[in-house]
């Protein structure tokens, strides 16, 4: 792994991991880029398991999908977007790169909430009869649709991050 030397405007050196994808991404940004695009990847697999009447595996690989996302959304993107992103809004917002990546954050928060609820609602009992639907195929078709907007804009943000054009 090499290691790329920054200078700030203080004068300061800061050092940052250079990651694995050969762009000025530090590697955990390029490791939240190959979980995620293999996530998606996922969910297709299992969406076509539930087209097989395979709900079993179905339930596991998503579910197993929902869970890992939000444990990186908490180590990686959540901390980033903390530190990067929220001090310079709403001043910057109307620059691309800073509505790119808000827009991917809120519209992620929206699919990763989504994805919680059903795992919870057709994967548990822990919610009351009440909070549970019944047309599931419709709620997980449109949380499938929206991860993958998501992931889109995930994979734009990391390019306008971190590729030099």
């Amino acid at each position: 792994m090499t290691r790329l030397n920054l200078t700030s405007t203080s004068g300061t050196t800061a050092l940052l991991n250079q990651g694995f994808l050969g762009t000025a991404a530090p590697l955990y940004a390029d490791l939240v880029l190959v979980l995620e695009v293999g996530m998606g990847v996922a969910l297709l697999i299992g969406a076509f398991l539930a087209r097989r009447r395979n709900y079993r595996w179905h339930a596991r690989c998503q579910s197993a999908v929902v869970l890992l996302n939000l444990v990186i959304i908490v180590l990686a993107m959540a901390p980033s977007f903390r530190t990067r992103v929220v001090p310079k809004i709403p001043a910057k917002l109307s620059r691309a790169p800073y509505a790119l990546v808000t827009a991917h954050a809120v519209l992620g928060s929206i699919a990763e909430i989504g994805g919680l609820y059903i795992v919870l609602a057709a994967g548990t009992k822990i919610l009351p009869t009440r909070f549970r639907f019944t047309s599931y195929k419709r709620w997980m078709r449109s949380i499938l649709v929206l991860w993958w907007i998501v992931l889109l804009l995930g994979v734009a943000t990391y390019s306008r991050w971190y590729i030099p054009f």
